[in-house]
């Protein structure tokens, strides 16, 4: 239903993760019952969860680590790690920044260039380990080093960017072609950030495998406070699972995944994004409390460092626990940041669902949480 907010303009309503709450039917089940796999293209996964190419929560090493656990690491190539041979001593510079020198001196330290040598390097590292390889740079850096990403061996390829449209317009550069782009590859392409029902579809018809929803709704972004623009991600994710609903029908039976990326800081928003219609979720600030972290306890994405008008901020999450508790806990903290899978798991068995497909069908209400 559309609200007026003047006579000018009309607006419909819309909901964050924190205005809905998933609702009990009337089976249940064990948890030791409930699968939480995950299956796009040829791979498969023990947990529906992507770790954030972020240089706080991303590292070659995390990326295996998580691998190893049954959830699928996604490098940034626009980080410390393919710009420097070791990053480590600018990660401790970054981790220990006064505030207000914060973002002045990442502009800096991210003003170096990428080189195409460490690309292959860091594909190599995680591709050595036998876990699946995943890569992400942004749609302006895509078309300079896509060959290098692809000749280096990555399994599946991230396009990730604060929105990426399938019908960009440019009076200086040439447009990345997306559907041209994608169709060429020979590895599953993974898309976004969309946050509309239209702008999802738009990328489905590209050939995309997966579909990235939000638009700087992280911990770590100020996208609102900078542009004005923000997507409350249980409608986001709900629209966008709609979107692929009618392509299914349009493409005669071609399924896009729906991967919500934004505003997850709990295992209950996981929980909802997944009600919501998402088949996986991109994790960024849940996994940044890991103490395997490259951050540290800090967290911040591309965003926090861009030359001309920054756009996120080094923020405090804090060290919950190690990456493999933070995924299974045991938890020792009632504040839904440890035990993730473990969350999930038992949501679906106290609602009667025995996978996530089946827990996309969930009864939610409106439910504004205050707390």
């Amino acid at each position: 239903m559309d609200f007026e907010i003047g006579r000018a303009k009309r607006a419909r309503r819309v909901y964050a993760f924190d205005d809905v709450a998933v609702v009990p039917s009337r089976r249940t089940r064990d948890p030791e019952d409930v699968s939480t796999t995950w299956s796009i293209d040829a791979f498969q996964f023990q947990v529906p969860f992507l770790s954030a190419p972020m240089d706080s929560v991303t590292s070659p090493a995390t990326a295996i680590a998580f691998g190893r656990l049954g959830g699928l690491g996604v490098l940034g190539l626009e980080g410390l790690w393919t710009r420097y041979e070791d990053p480590a001593p600018l990660l401790e510079e970054i981790r220990d920044l006064p505030e207000d020198r914060a973002t002045a001196r990442m502009q800096e330290i991210y003003r170096a260039p990428i080189r195409a040598d460490l690309i292959t390097a860091r594909i190599a590292e995680i591709r050595a380990s036998g876990v699946p390889v995943a890569a992400a740079l942004s749609p302006q850096r895509t078309q300079e080093f896509f060959q290098t990403v692809l000749d280096a061996g990555v399994d599946l390829f991230v396009i990730r960017g604060t929105t990426v449209s399938a019908e960009h317009v440019s009076k200086s550069t040439e447009p990345l072609d997306l559907r041209r782009f994608i169709y060429e590859l020979d590895v599953p392409v993974i898309v976004g950030g969309a946050a509309t029902y239209t702008a999802a579809l738009h990328l489905m018809r590209t050939g995309a495998a997966g579909v990235l929803v939000g638009f700087g709704g992280g911990a770590a972004t100020t996208t609102r406070t900078s542009l004005g623009i923000h997507a409350p991600m249980a409608t986001a994710v709900a629209d966008v699972a709609g979107a692929r609903r009618d392509y299914l029908d349009e493409s005669g039976g071609r399924y896009v995944h729906v991967i919500a990326d934004g505003g997850l800081g709990n295992s209950g928003d996981i929980v909802k994004a997944i009600a919501m219609g998402a088949d996986a979720v991109m994790l960024g600030t849940t996994l940044a409390r890991s103490t395997e972290a490259p951050g540290g306890g800090w967290h911040w994405g591309l965003e926090a460092h861009h030359e001309q008008l920054p756009r996120g901020r080094r923020v405090w999450v804090g060290q919950a626990a190690p990456l493999d508790e933070l995924l299974f806990g045991p938890a020792h903290r009632p504040d839904g940041t440890v035990n993730l899978a473990g969350a999930l798991r038992r949501s679906m068995a106290t609602t009667g669902y025995s996978d996530i497909k089946e827990f996309q069908r969930v009864e939610v209400v409106v439910a504004p949480y205050e707390g």
